[in-house]
């Protein structure tokens, strides 16, 4: 079996990769997240999760790796991470009562051929009506200041949601497993057929 890799240092993407029961390594991809003039979100991410998988090939040079990154989209503009309480303020403030969607890039890198393949799979969170106090009991509890949007899915953030649109939960954290499975048998990597007996 190739080398399976995940170009990011994320506990979050750590966590949802484990659950395919294989063994991977982990590179951290250094590169300018910068989004370009007229680049949509869709081309952001999609971009931005090839050239992490890339970014890390030198390290492994016969192995499959995974790139990921994620956007928010409200109102049509774009929120990345927070970093700071007074940022979650204003981003939980903007999302109350309204639809936000993520939108996720998803790349395999074969660094032994050169090959990647790219998906976004969007994901949409609809919220309820948030008061001020509501957002800050929130951000105080979970401090959610490296997620995009300001919130964790997996955690308390539930309780700031009407509902959940999407194919697949775990594009919300981070990592659309659905469709990296499916990425994988593309490369010759079938995940149930390479699961360890105990």
């Amino acid at each position: 079996m190739k080398t399976l890799v995940l170009a990011s240092t994320s506990p979050f993407r750590k966590s949802i990769l484990a659950k395919l029961n294989l063994p991977f390594e982990c590179g951290k991809p250094d590169i300018d997240e910068t989004a370009g003039a007229d680049e949509s979100p869709q081309a952001l991410v999609e971009r931005l999760a090839g050239e992490k998988a890339r970014a890390v090939a030198a390290q492994f040079p016969d192995a499959l790796i995974i790139g990921s990154d994620q956007v928010a989209v409200c109102d049509g503009q774009i929120l990345g991470k927070p970093h700071t309480f007074e940022n979650g303020v204003k981003q939980l403030s903007q999302f109350s009562n309204k639809a936000v969607t993520f939108y996720t890039g998803l790349a395999l890198y074969n660094s032994s051929t050169g090959q990647t393949e790219t998906r976004v799979v969007p994901f949409t969170v609809h919220f309820n009506p948030l008061s001020q106090q509501d957002i800050e009991n929130y951000l105080h509890a979970e401090r959610p200041y490296n997620c995009a949007g300001s919130f964790k899915s997996e955690g308390l953030g539930i309780c700031l949601f009407k509902k959940l649109e999407g194919e697949d939960p775990n594009t919300l954290i981070g990592l659309p497993l659905i469709q990296l499975v499916t990425m994988l048998k593309t490369q010759g990597l079938d995940v149930l057929a390479n699961q360890v007996q105990s």
